[in-house]
């Protein structure tokens, strides 16, 4: 079955075009890879799929639901989540980890909240000791966790990764991306990932999508990538940067 299905796919922003004609599909349980520099229209993909991004024309579907425009309902956010890139301005301040996660679960119809806020924190490596703090409390690689819990309250069946672990530290880097390879195997989830860093991408991804200026020049397996079989001039300079 087909998780996301993107095809045709423009954005922009007032006058600005920021995706161009893009397609490509997800299969369920699949890793999907955004890869490209800065500004090449990655992360509005994931904004459009969400409804951030409202401007857009084409098709998406998201587990057989089609969206449109900005409108999404409890539905759709029970099934797909998106974990964002910064883990610092991701959550409140004021708010507590147990906070966090018990508006997440109350917000997603879900009950015996105490119970399931101990269980997010054990499935993401905290535990209950970190129950009560607050973010000014936690490194970045534990507020990213807390915020990965907070994206699986609704137990989604997507998860859109928006650079997860660009903001922090290289030597935490290396949890966070196996935490999510852990729960991609547990729980059966399907990611997209957006990212810059191709070894990250060829790690978690089974394909991936080269963008350049908003459009899709290659597509490409992860099997691929690590043998270096790029056909396209830029995917070959991305990979030659990398090494």
């Amino acid at each position: 079955m087909t998780a996301i299905n993107v095809q045709n796919l423009d954005v922009w922003f007032g006058s600005v075009s920021a995706v161009r004609s893009v397609s490509f599909s997800v299969a369920q349980g699949q890793s999907v890879g955004l890869v490209g520099e800065s500004g090449s229209g990655k992360s509005t993909i994931l904004r459009a799929i969400t409804g951030l991004a409202p401007d857009w024309s084409g098709s998406i579907q998201a587990l057989g639901q089609d969206l449109h425009g900005a409108a999404r309902d409890r539905s759709f956010f029970k099934k797909v989540q998106m974990v964002f890139q910064d883990p610092y301005a991701s959550l409140h301040p004021r708010h507590s980890v147990d906070q966090v996660l018990s508006e997440a679960l109350h917000l997603q119809g879900m009950d015996a909240i105490s119970k399931r806020t101990e269980k997010l924190l054990d499935d993401v490596g905290l535990g209950p000791r970190f129950r009560f703090r607050y973010p000014h409390q936690l490194s970045g690689g534990q507020r990213q966790r807390v915020a990965i819990a907070r994206a699986l309250a609704g137990e989604p069946e997507v998860l859109l990764l928006d650079e997860p672990t660009s903001a922090l530290d290289v030597s935490v880097q290396a949890e966070i991306l196996n935490l999510l390879t852990d729960l991609r195997a547990d729980r059966g989830l399907t990611y997209i990932m957006v990212s810059h860093d191709l070894p990250v991408v060829a790690h978690m991804c089974d394909n991936l999508a080269v963008m350049q200026n908003g459009s899709v020049v290659e597509m490409m397996t992860a099997d691929a990538l690590r043998a270096h079989q790029a056909i396209e001039p830029y995917t070959r300079e991305l990979l030659a940067a990398s090494t």
